[in-house]
């Protein structure tokens, strides 16, 4: 499992200040994006490459999520 230790995490621009459904990335380590919900920030984060990560956004921008 990748190691998270100096991760920096960011708040998505698309959480709002609502206080609702958050989440939290941290794109600064080397080869691997982090996410998490920012409401439970000790739980389970989810890992993505690169390439992973490019995938997921452009299926989330397009709604292919459901």
């Amino acid at each position: 499992m990748a190691e998270l230790t100096g991760a920096r995490w960011r708040t998505s621009t698309r959480s709002g200040t609502n206080g609702g459904n958050c989440v939290e990335v941290a794109d600064n380590l080397p080869g691997l994006v982090a996410v998490r919900d920012s409401k439970d920030r000790p739980g389970p984060v989810l890992r993505f490459g690169p390439d992973g990560w490019r995938a997921f956004v452009a299926a989330a921008a397009a709604d292919r999520l459901r």
